[in-house]
């Protein structure tokens, strides 16, 4: 048992996915814990009472107040770091922790040889680039998972029972603000997009956020390209001696990058003598879907994967096995010559505009929740694409008015509904719009909670309208 937790006052803020496990493990290891929520619901209690049964102290409806005697707070990622809880903290000389700190710093405590982390990050496209990742690494025959902000507690894996080689794990930049000592094996930020900024308070602080994930790489950063915002946190990154600034790209790479050479993904940058040789891994036809964004995040995968070790044929055949999630530029169904793909996941500009790329003729979906974002640089950026557009949900009106100054033209069609039924008349009305080698794209650029629980729930309704429409 670890003497730093034994018998020391820990205050875990928040339950949930990553409250409950961190309350278990400070528990297990002899600390003293309470748990503070701002949320006195159902779920909340139900999580309190099985806490509570082992011996932890448990807040409701009191998130704010520093529980007397705190050594150490660990935090749920998505608490704000301007809540009274962390200034009472400050105040008072006690350090805040996110999970992802937590459990770095739990690795091989229990004598076990600690697993390195191959760290992901980026505004889109993080959890299938992490989950193309494990797909390699499983491929090349080591012992690994998905871990982190795709859901699964980095925590239980840490303390958990299975032994790992190596885990590929998703950070998102709530989790890096609280993992000051985090140093992972390699890392890449995929890109970089205005996004949380009401959380962190600026552009500046969101990206600096998402940059703590190179800190002390020991192999490799890999960086896009084609963002050079990552590049800069790269080069501003204190890494450890011999760390390689390693980027991915779309096109022809130079020494040091994989990119895209004839159809094929080559590597430049982990071969030997990299100014004249190529290292073949697989073919742009083995991504799954192959969307330009999508190949991007097989690039980085790869980029990952061989600063490992693991051998390109590993790269080409875990590429193979992947299976995207649902909602992810989905192909629902063709009818009619028309292609149905539902990309729900693409909650903000940044997502669709590379969902948009991907097609050459669209009848759009778009609207939701607009969450202070602007939509006239990927109106302007679309508008030869697109065939017509339909609009749905509570600020659809800031799509109209973008489409209207920069690409009046399109036909647009605004239907005056938020409630769920809404999806079918949507699809059917794109229906009309659309014509034979078309795609009628759900890429909403919006968040969707104005008419639906979450982003998976809408494109079911998508996907089930469709369905309908070639019943």
């Amino acid at each position: 048992m670890p003497s730093e937790f034994t018998g020391k006052h820990v205050t875990v803020a928040g339950l949930g996915v990553s409250g409950v496990p961190a309350a278990k493990v400070l528990h297990g290891l002899g600390a003293g814990v309470t748990v503070v929520n701002d949320g006195d619901d159902e779920r909340a209690r139900t999580q309190a009472a099985e806490l509570e049964a082992l011996g932890v102290t448990v807040r409701l409806g009191d998130g704010d107040t520093l529980p007397e005697g705190t050594e150490l707070i660990v935090t749920a990622p998505g608490w704000k770091p301007t809540k009274p809880l962390f200034t009472a903290a400050a105040e008072a000389g006690v350090p805040v922790w996110g999970d992802v700190e937590l459990a770095w710093r739990l690795r091989g405590l229990d004598g076990r040889k600690p697993a390195p982390w191959l760290a992901v990050t980026g505004t889109n496209g993080k959890t299938t680039t992490v989950q193309m990742l494990a797909s390699i690494l499983k491929a090349a025959g080591l012992r690994t998972a998905a871990v982190g902000n795709i859901g699964v507690s980095l925590l239980d894996a840490v303390t958990g029972d299975t032994e790992y080689d190596v885990l590929a794990v998703e950070l998102s930049s709530y989790q890096l603000h609280w993992a000051p000592s985090l140093r992972a094996h390699s890392a890449a930020v995929l890109n970089l997009a205005p996004d949380h900024l009401d959380w962190h308070g600026s552009m500046e602080a969101y990206a600096a956020d998402k940059g703590r994930i190179y800190e002390g790489n020991r192999v490799a950063c890999v960086y896009n390209v084609a963002d050079r915002a990552t590049e800069d946190l790269v080069r501003a990154a204190d890494v450890e001696e011999g760390c390689r600034a390693v980027g991915f790209t779309l096109g022809t790479p130079g020494p040091s990058q994989l990119g895209v050479v004839e159809g094929l993904l080559v590597d430049r940058a982990f071969v030997e003598d990299r100014h004249k040789n190529a290292q073949e891994l697989a073919e742009v036809a083995d991504v799954n879907p192959p969307a330009p964004h999508n190949v991007a995040n097989a690039l980085a995968a790869a980029g990952l994967a061989r600063a490992f070790g693991v051998p390109a044929a590993a790269v080409r055949d875990g590429l193979r096995a992947f299976t995207p999630d649902a909602h992810r530029i989905a192909h629902v169904a063709d009818v009619d010559g028309v292609a149905y793909v539902d990309d729900s996941k693409a909650t903000n500009t940044h997502a669709t505009e590379a969902s948009l790329a991907a097609y050459e003729s669209i009848v759009w979906i778009a609207g939701g929740l607009a969450k202070g974002a602007t939509f006239d640089e990927l109106v302007t950026g679309a508008a030869k694409r697109l065939r017509g557009v339909v609009l749905i949900g509570a600020d659809r009106a800031l799509i109209r008015e973008a489409l209207a100054r920069h690409a009046p033209e399109v036909p647009v069609v605004d239907l005056d509904r938020t409630d769920t039924g809404a999806m079918l008349q949507a699809v059917q009305e794109a229906r009309r719009l659309a014509r034979p080698g078309d795609t009628v794209l759900l890429a909403p650029a919006c968040a969707s909670m104005d008419m639906f629980t979450n982003y998976n729930q809408r494109g079911d309704a998508f996907a089930q309208a469709v369905r309908e429409l070639g019943a």
